[in-house]
């Protein structure tokens, strides 16, 4: 598989499982790119919806792609702390110049005191049913669910203490 390089500004192509594209993030950073692992940062960065709207990000953002994981995690730098959208999605390929991964439709929100929410049940079991997901895919989903809690309660990962600290001094070494 190729791998983005440090230094390498790619995008970000979220799809649903009918293979319909759903989020384009049109520039993030490469921080590290192996082929087990993706860390990136963005920062204001325009964000194109399936429908064709825009919008842009308002702050900067680490983003965790491990190939181990069906999720993917953003945290999100604000001023009163770092705040985190888990996206339950398949794992990633790096192909055409951009990270891609099926978006599942389940999230957790993390708040900086570390508490969460889980969000968009209902979604999942629409789209599960409308696009006829694979009957593999929910224990899947749900035991990679179980495997976010736990890094979350024990702050491994892109949740320790000091990773996204570290990760964003890195980004802001590669902007210009």
């Amino acid at each position: 598989m190729n791998v983005p390089k440090p230094g390498e500004k790619i995008q970000i192509h979220s799809y649903k499982h009918n293979g319909h594209i759903h989020r384009i993030w049109e520039e993030t950073t490469i921080l590290k790119g192996t082929q087990q692992l993706v860390i990136g940062a963005n920062d204001r960065t325009l964000v194109t919806e399936s429908d064709g709207r825009t919008w842009v990000t308002r702050e900067p953002a680490i983003c965790y792609f491990d190939m181990d994981y069906w999720f993917n995690v953003i945290g999100m730098i604000r001023e009163d702390g770092v705040y985190y959208y888990c996206n339950v999605s398949s794992p990633f390929v790096f192909e055409d110049g951009a990270i891609k991964y099926i978006d599942y439709d389940l999230d957790i929100k993390v708040f900086p005191d570390m508490t969460y929410v889980l969000l968009d049940e209902d979604e999942y079991e629409n789209h599960r049913q409308e696009m006829n997901y694979p009957p593999i895919i929910d224990p899947i989903l749900k035991k990679n669910l179980g495997y976010l809690k736990e890094m979350i309660h024990q702050r491994k990962g892109p949740f320790a203490s000091d990773f996204i600290d570290n990760w964003y001094e890195r980004f802001l070494m590669y902007r210009d």
